[in-house]
């Protein structure tokens, strides 16, 4: 879906933000003024995508139809991209990007989905952010610009308190019940919410799809979670301890780098209260915490508007 503010954008110098993570990959188009003109949404992806042929196929897919949509409302000059996974190294992302919206390959900046996220609610040295979308991550960017994290460390190996890990959890506590007690899933609202998104309860539907879906599909397993949490007490539980896994990254840079205000953002977080409510509890009293919606895709936009309108002598 695109939403598209009425504006002249043929003579305005646009910069374009690029939000990538697993579930969802955002774009906004902003002037060197910093008004959005244009935003929207497309599948999501990340950068591990790009270690093999098929998974570099889909990025440039999913690539092409966001640029496509850009290109519909207007030519950027600069891009500012934040993607899931991006270690730093990879030139292609960035020729690939340049390619499809003739650019040079020198005005497609990339990093991580963090960074640009962090940037979205704090100025450097301010405070740490707790991101909560596929996967999990706590970021602190202290005031000379170096990016500190805890978590963040791969669907696999951790990040607690995400929808993947969130899905995941509610997958192994139906099936453990179910080896006790065959069939003990038709009185469990969460079990009937996950199968009907699966699309049965056999075995083989869970199975095909924990081991043969991408993590952003697996992640949004976790609504059907959020959804059933006011009728079963085992989903509740399930999106409490996601909060207390949230607080624990919130925790971690704060044992090492003393207490500065928190931020809760990201679309898992967004799942349900109850998420929010046990971080909460966890956390010191004398610990300011704040949940916002994040729009780290705008923030990127206007960076990348405010670099090419200085190039272009327009800001």
């Amino acid at each position: 879906m695109i939403s598209f503010s009425a504006s002249n954008t043929d003579s305005a110098v646009l910069g374009l933000g690029i939000d990538a993570g697993g579930t969802q990959t955002r774009w906004a188009l902003a002037t060197a003024d910093g008004i959005i003109v244009a935003d929207g949404a497309v599948e999501g992806l990340s950068a591990l995508q790009m270690s093999s042929e098929a998974g570099r196929a889909a990025v440039h897919a999913t690539f092409a139809t966001l640029c496509k949509q850009v290109l519909a409302i207007g030519q950027p000059r600069a891009v500012v991209a934040g993607l899931t996974g991006f270690g730093g190294d990879d030139v292609v992302l960035a020729q690939t990007l340049a390619a499809l919206l003739a650019l040079d390959a020198a005005d497609v900046s990339l990093g991580n989905d963090i960074e640009i996220a962090y940037r979205d609610s704090f100025e450097p040295g301010e405070g740490y952010l707790v991101y909560a979308g596929t996967g999990s991550i706590a970021a602190w960017i202290d005031a000379e610009g170096v990016f500190h994290r805890a978590g963040g460390r791969g669907v696999l190996l951790d990040d607690g308190g995400g929808g993947y890990w969130i899905a995941r959890e509610a997958l192994r506590h139906i099936w453990r019940r179910e080896d006790e007690a065959p069939g003990s899933w038709q009185g469990s609202p969460m079990a009937g919410a996950v199968f009907a998104q699966l699309g049965g309860s056999d075995w083989s539907l869970s199975r095909a799809f924990m081991y043969g879906q991408d993590r952003g599909a697996i992640g949004r397993l976790a609504l059907a979670v959020a959804a059933s949490a006011d009728a079963d007490p085992l989903a509740l539980d399930i999106l409490q301890r996601a909060g207390q896994e949230l607080a624990r990254l919130a925790l971690a840079l704060t044992a090492r780098h003393g207490p500065r205000p928190v931020v809760l953002a990201g679309r898992a977080a967004q799942l349900h209260p109850a998420i929010a409510a046990a971080m909460r509890a966890v956390l010191p009293v004398s610990l300011q915490m704040e949940q916002k919606v994040a729009r780290s895709h705008e923030a990127a936009a206007k960076v990348a508007a405010r670099a090419a309108g200085q190039r272009t002598g327009k800001n």
